[in-house]
């Protein structure tokens, strides 16, 4: 399943509160779950990111891709797991020295579960202020567009 797909099911799943619920997104994720190796470019557009977004994530050492017998870049269900978090991580502005250190605690070890919970606490309320300024941001924009006479809300 495509980024796209994965994101309109996702939205299509909002919770009462405007959230999808941890319960929705996890199903989604093992929804997606992939069992066939893919090449890059199958992962490029799987992930919605480009082939060199991909190396340069493994170059970084966030994620481990296997070659094939040739040499060519082999993306297991494992690889594509980390890489829909790391994607996610870097669409939602968190920085690549917190996601080197975030992805560092994970193949530590269990123990380093702590850590990681304060690091994605601190990333969720970066988020939630950002959804704050974008909002706000989206308000004086929708403003603006009514003032020249355009159309505005939501439908549009």
């Amino acid at each position: 399943m495509a980024m796209d797909e994965l994101m309109s099911r996702a939205l299509a799943a909002l919770g009462e509160n405007g959230a999808p619920s941890v319960e929705v997104i996890h199903a989604l994720a093992d929804a997606d779950a992939t069992t066939e190796p893919m090449t890059i470019a199958e992962a490029a557009v799987h992930l919605d990111v480009s082939p060199h977004t991909l190396r340069y994530y493994e170059r970084a050492g966030l994620v481990e891709v296997g070659r094939d017998p040739s040499g060519h870049r082999v993306y297991d269900a494992a690889a594509i797991r980390r890489l829909v978090f790391l994607t996610r991580m870097r669409l939602s502005g968190m920085p690549m020295r917190d996601l080197r250190h975030y992805v560092a605690l994970v193949d530590a070890g269990k123990h380093t579960e702590p850590e990681r919970l304060d690091i994605l606490l601190e990333h969720r309320d970066t988020i939630r202020r950002r959804i704050r300024e974008l909002t706000l941001s989206l308000a004086a924009t929708e403003y603006k567009i009514a003032t020249y006479g355009g159309s505005t809300g939501p439908g549009v």
